[in-house]
């Protein structure tokens, strides 16, 4: 057997036989402030700790306190869930459906009837905390294709054998813990007992599986209710099983089959009805409203939602106007700074809020104010001679990550507003209990419009993402439940169009990057779809925004 030179954290390099494990390494099985490591970092790879050493190793252990290790949490923790369910209901229907505020929210039904009692409810969850009482092994082993079909066949797996049909690995990894095993999409923990602090939460027509904050593992935080966003999400889940697509491996029969261009028309058509009843409900108030402010997190398409919405409104007899938030900007001077000492370009009063205010408030009695631009190579704000005024009929659509914010519009009249908030919120699942985040579908998007139209490598936006993510969390989810009307962004089909333009931008980051691990993961990831030919896309469609080829203007 040979010898690999392996480091593990700051202890000194060894040497040891190639197939060790990265558990039998390590020197400790908690870091200094307590906390299990759950999964580890090999030459900026995350694997499971039962991973075997293959070749010299630079290893550095997580716990779920880091962003790749609370994502094995989480991932165990839905894993754990599926098990219960399987234990106590084998007959029942089940699926993780999407995100809702810390938790996930989860599909029951047994015997056909829609929903779970709440003692249905207490069984599983006391399921979960004797599973984790003992302590159970969480093993990865790989299994020939034919056997991994077969055991998924048996156990009745019909979305896993379907995921695996336009995949033909020789091998393909399982994770097991008794007697049920699940598909791997990422490593988890090795053993039941490290997982805690969940609660079932019942939440008609289902029930949620409530999660800690990362920064605070050890406690829940309260459940604050989104009934808002929660319609969104099972309106477009209602949809898409209406027209039998909810799982990733459907998409990809129909693509295979040549139905995927009837699908696409479908999902433009359902934006497109959409927009129209948005836009009606804004005409509705057309004496009141002078402004409408469509809000989002980044590469949402809220761009092209507004030129959209314009082309509506324009139908229904307005005439909209834009102003940008970002000709705004107070300047470098006065950015406010962040924790890291930078300037924060994400936080409200990087926008000057008394000019922007003074005059959107002039706009709408009808005086005409000096058009304002941000100089983005001095950073600072110019004021030309130009003049812009609102005439009747006319309103203006203001475009940002703070629409929703009431900061930003505060002197204007809450009956003048109408708030937009969208977001791209995906319904598909790659299987059951393994959904697809919208957070990955965003930064799909990014990754290829950074490319496409702004010279960034896929290294620098991954880079940038952590950042972007706070910003959002900051100044944008806070205020969903502001909003007068939400659209749904997502495209069912997007993700196997993205694929093609993003699978060689992750594949130009190398493990001496630490961004790798992510790398792999959204690479791993694309591979549960089959490719979707760009030239299908309509040219008015959000999507278009990301890899080219509309015909708005940008």
């Amino acid at each position: 057997m040979s010898k690999i030179h392996v480091t593990v954290g700051t202890t000194p390099t060894i040497t040891c036989d190639t197939d060790t494990t990265v558990a039998a390494l390590m020197p400790e099985t908690h870091d200094t402030n307590g906390l299990p490591f759950v999964a580890a970092l090999v030459n900026n790879d995350l694997v499971s700790l039962s991973y075997p050493l293959m070749v010299n190793s630079v290893v550095t252990l997580v716990t779920a306190a880091s962003p790749h290790g609370w994502r094995v949490l989480r991932r165990s923790l839905c894993f754990l869930l599926a098990k219960a369910v399987h234990d106590v209901y084998p007959d029942a229907t089940f699926s993780i459906e999407h995100s809702f505020g810390p938790g996930l929210f989860c599909n029951f039904a047994l015997s056909g009837r829609q929903g779970i009692e709440a003692a249905a409810l207490d069984r599983i969850e006391a399921r979960m905390l004797e599973l984790i009482d003992h302590n159970r092994p969480i093993e990865r082993r790989k299994a020939s294709f034919v056997d991994a079909v077969r055991e998924f066949e048996a156990n009745g797996m019909v979305e896993k054998v379907n995921l695996l049909r336009y995949r033909n690995p020789p091998r393909v990894v399982l994770h097991w813990c008794d007697a049920f095993c699940d598909l791997a999409h990422g490593p988890l923990v090795p053993r039941t007992g490290l997982l805690g602090c969940f609660k079932l939460l019942p939440y008609a027509p289902g029930f949620v599986l409530h999660l800690p904050e990362r920064h605070e593992l050890g406690t829940l935080p309260p459940f604050t209710d989104q009934p808002h966003l929660f319609q969104i999400f099972q309106e477009h889940k209602q949809w898409g099983r209406i027209l039998g697509v909810t799982m990733a491996g459907t998409l990809n029969q129909i693509t295979y089959e040549g139905k995927v261009a009837s699908f696409i028309r479908t999902a433009e058509a359902l934006h497109e009805k959409k927009l129209g009843r948005i836009a009606d409900q804004i005409t509705e108030s057309r004496e009141q409203i002078r402004v409408i402010l469509v809000a989002g997190p980044s590469s949402a398409g809220k761009t092209t939602f507004a030129k959209r919405l314009s082309t509506h409104l324009r139908v229904n007899g307005l005439h909209p106007r834009t102003l940008a938030t970002d000709d705004y900007f107070v300047g470098e001077d006065r950015n406010p700074l962040g924790d890291d000492g930078k300037p924060d370009y994400e936080h409200i009063e990087a926008v000057d809020l008394a000019a922007f205010n003074r005059d959107l408030l002039a706009l709408i009695e009808g005086r005409p104010i000096r058009v304002r631009q941000f100089d983005f190579e001095t950073k600072q704000p110019q004021i030309s001679d130009d003049e812009m005024q609102l005439h009747e009929r006319e309103v203006l659509i203001i475009e940002g990550i703070h629409g929703l914010n009431p900061r930003l519009t505060e002197m204007i009249p809450q009956e003048q507003k109408f708030k937009i908030y969208v977001n791209a919120l995906t319904q598909l699942n790659l299987d059951t209990n393994n959904r697809i985040s919208t957070t990955d579908n965003r930064l799909m998007r990014r990754l290829v419009r950074d490319h496409q139209f702004r010279g960034h490598s896929a290294l620098n936006t991954l880079r940038m993402w952590p950042m972007v993510r706070r910003g959002e969390k900051a100044w944008v989810f806070p205020f969903q439940q502001e909003a007068d009307a939400t659209f749904n962004s997502a495209l069912d089909y997007e993700l196997a169009v993205l694929k093609p333009f993003a699978e060689p931008l992750l594949m130009q980051i190398k493990p001496s990057d630490p961004e790798y691990a992510e790398s792999r993961r959204l690479t791993g990831f694309l591979l549960n779809f089959l490719a979707v030919p760009e030239v299908l896309v309509p040219s008015y469609s959000i999507l278009r925004e990301y890899i080219g080829g509309s015909s708005l203007h940008y």
